[in-house]
């Protein structure tokens, strides 16, 4: 399979497209299946040593841009793809924990945070559909509303 690298699940790719959401790009684990392959323009690596839900956490936020921003030259971008050689991106600065239990922790609080989060969305969504179906029968059942007479015609 040339032109591919092939990822083995708990493996990690740095995909070097820019975005709106990633301006520098994006670092992700693949969790769902076995394997997979990415193309030769993704950075691969495995975590050796320590927590890898804790780095998962780390390259969800924004503070590994910086060390990032350090190795991508001005004018580095290509149609939106960051040039940064994989030696570079090995050399750069993370900020872990030393100790493998407080990584554990602090991965799971934020997984815990996630989750919440979501969970509240979720509630947030529910209510507003609720509200709005309230909204809407109530103005439906007002007579000659605007809902009413689309009902009229609906028949």
């Amino acid at each position: 399979m040339s032109g591919y690298f092939l990822l083995r699940k708990g493996e990690f790719a740095y995909n070097k497209s820019t975005s709106t959401d990633s301006p520098w790009g994006a670092i992700k684990r693949l969790e769902k299946y076995d394997m997979g392959c990415v193309s030769t323009l993704y950075i691969c690596f495995e975590l050796l040593s320590g927590d890898p839900d804790f780095l998962v956490t780390y390259y969800e936020t924004d503070r590994w841009y910086k060390a990032v921003q350090l190795i991508a030259a001005e004018g580095a971008r290509n149609h939106g793809l960051l040039n940064i050689a994989p030696d570079d991106f090995f050399e750069t600065q993370i900020c872990i924990p030393k100790r493998i239990d407080e990584q554990r922790q602090i991965g799971a609080f934020f997984d815990r945070l996630d989750s919440l989060i979501t969970l509240h969305q979720r509630k947030y969504c529910g209510v507003v559909s609720w509200m709005l179906g309230v909204a809407l029968v109530r103005l439906g059942s007002e007579s000659d509303g605007a809902f009413g007479e689309m009902k009229h015609v609906l028949r």
